[in-house]
């Protein structure tokens, strides 16, 4: 969810998939099992960014993540059933999940203010899912949040170092430039930024940069500073 250069590995797993699900978005949300062979782990990722379709890239921008639409990190077993906790989903929708407590109830409430002004103003379905890895509802989130082209999934883990991971849809890759995201994770998601201003302000931080960047108009220099 020509490439661009990413910093950190997305994790592809074949052994798990949907059957309903788009190829891009089955492949995508199969980072979900615990790691057997870090190892393969490795070796198997290094090249994903280049084995994804253009469609539909996802974006791992940190060093490992336990949620599969995911992009990330933590997660890769080719015999190992996909993390699927439907438990620790809440019991109505809602579009930010907070299983890891980083942020306070007032934050929820503007973030999923902020994710709906986004929603009725561009089409783009935000989604944000903040964990610390194994503690994550994984493959359960797609049905959930209902995943398809127009979605951008942030996952939150500070697990494996950077915090902000995201896939993308192919809609939204049609319209973002790929180079966002990684600058996003550059700039708010690194270790030295959230360790000294929390991970609630590295969500906070990218959530505004998001909206701001999905309100440009589409062009060549759309979403060139991230603000």
């Amino acid at each position: 969810m020509a490439f661009m250069h990413l910093h950190h590995h997305l994790l592809p797993s074949p052994s798990l998939s949907f059957s309903k699900a788009s190829p891009s978005v089955s492949r995508s949300l199969s980072c979900l099992s615990p790691p057997s062979f870090p190892s393969k782990k490795s070796t198997d990722c290094s090249n994903w960014p280049l084995r994804f379709p253009q469609k539909s890239l996802s974006f791992a921008l940190s060093g490992a993540l336990a949620l599969g639409i995911a992009i990330s990190g933590v997660g890769f077993a080719d015999a190992i059933v996909g993390v699927n906790k439907p438990e620790l989903l809440p019991k109505e929708f809602t579009s930010v999940i907070d299983v890891a407590g980083f942020l306070s109830d007032g934050q929820e409430i503007r973030l999923k203010q902020e994710i709906a002004d986004i929603e009725k103003d561009t089409g783009y379905k935000l989604r944000v899912l903040a964990q610390n890895y194994p503690v994550t509802p994984g493959l359960a989130i797609k049905d959930f949040w209902q995943v398809d082209d127009r979605t951008i999934v942030f996952v939150a883990d500070p697990t494996f170092g950077n915090i902000l991971n995201f896939n993308v849809g192919a809609s939204v890759d049609l319209d973002i430039p790929r180079s966002f995201w990684s600058r996003l994770a550059g700039k708010y998601g690194n270790i030295f930024y959230w360790k000294e201003k929390g991970e609630d302000a590295s969500i906070e931080s990218a959530v505004i940069a998001i909206s701001n960047c999905l309100k440009e108009p589409v062009g060549p220099n759309n979403c060139s500073e991230i603000k």
